[in-house]
């Protein structure tokens, strides 16, 4: 009933985890049951250990949040030698997110990766606004985005996943961009720049002074980017941005999303992921949806 299939990588159900929301998927074990989801995408894994950006880096806005957090990560020798024998067995699809300050990096990064047996696909971010090299700079302009995206298809023969920003003019020309450079599927949308100030310290809430907004607020806009994306490539597209809910995913799924990935939610109700399994579940039998591939893209 809720099984999809984005490239060769074959899902139990649409509902994944975003990338930074749930560690590596143990954390949330007493919570989860984590074989019931589609696929786990692990914390942003970089060439080397980073520690972020200084705090403060999250703050708490109207029907969101923002972070700044910076890519926190142990580096991917220290993940795939300490992190990764700890979850290669769990019962669900380990997608490692990707991340680097040069396209040198993520290609190191992905070649790693590409060794590990039982993580059948990573997730290319070239969208993240809170670092000060690479990230978002590569994922602004086609060209570069497209470069990237091939240096890593040279290197990298599984399921090659791209993450987009939306913090562009035409998030359709990425995704052309990439899809030709030889993605498999893309995944939209990353978070928004945005700013707070504390009007009481007249200054900025987060050290790095913007950082990426998510949660609720931002769903009609990421709804929207899939809906046009997914009219516009051909490979698969996985849809993220405030969903907290079964009606959310749904959203997503209709305009045209083969997946979706739960972020911002985890922190508010740790076990919404199954909540939202349960609920497509519930759906497809109140509607006599027997495939819920049936209704991707049916808006």
């Amino acid at each position: 009933m809720l099984e999809v299939k984005i490239h060769n990588l074959q899902l139990a159900n649409p509902v994944m985890t975003a990338s930074g929301t749930f560690g590596y998927g143990p954390e949330f074990a007493d919570f989860v049951d984590l074989g019931r989801l589609g696929a786990i995408v692990v914390k942003g894994t970089t060439g080397t250990r980073r520690q972020g950006n200084d705090y403060p880096r999250m703050a708490e806005t109207p029907s969101g949040m923002l972070n700044a957090v910076g890519l926190q990560n142990v580096g991917v020798e220290a993940f795939c030698k300490e992190i990764y024998p700890t979850i290669k067995d769990l019962k669900t699809n380990i997608i490692v997110n990707v991340g680097g300050s040069s396209i040198d990096e993520y290609c190191a990064v992905a070649e790693q990766v590409a060794e590990l047996d039982k993580v059948p696909a990573i997730e290319l971010n070239i969208s993240c606004p809170n670092v000060k090299k690479g990230g978002m700079g590569f994922g602004t302009d086609p060209q570069m985005a497209a470069q990237a995206v091939a240096a890593v298809r040279k290197v990298y023969h599984k399921t090659l996943i791209v993450k987009l920003t939306p913090n562009v003019t035409s998030v359709v020309d990425i995704a052309k961009a990439v899809e030709g450079a030889g993605a498999d599927a893309v995944s939209l949308i990353n978070t928004l720049l945005g700013m707070a100030i504390d009007v009481e310290r007249q200054r900025p809430v987060l050290s790095t002074i913007t950082g990426g907004l998510s949660g609720p607020a931002v769903k009609p806009i990421a709804v929207r980017m899939v809906w046009q994306v997914a009219h516009a490539v051909g490979i698969p597209v996985i849809g993220l941005g405030g969903i907290s809910t079964a009606a959310d995913a749904l959203e997503f799924l209709m305009a045209g999303a083969r997946a979706i990935e739960v972020g911002t939610a985890n922190f508010v109700d740790p076990a919404v992921t199954m909540k939202i399994v349960d609920g497509l579940e519930d759906y497809c039998r109140r509607h006599g949806v027997a495939d819920i591939n049936d209704i991707v893209g049916i808006v």
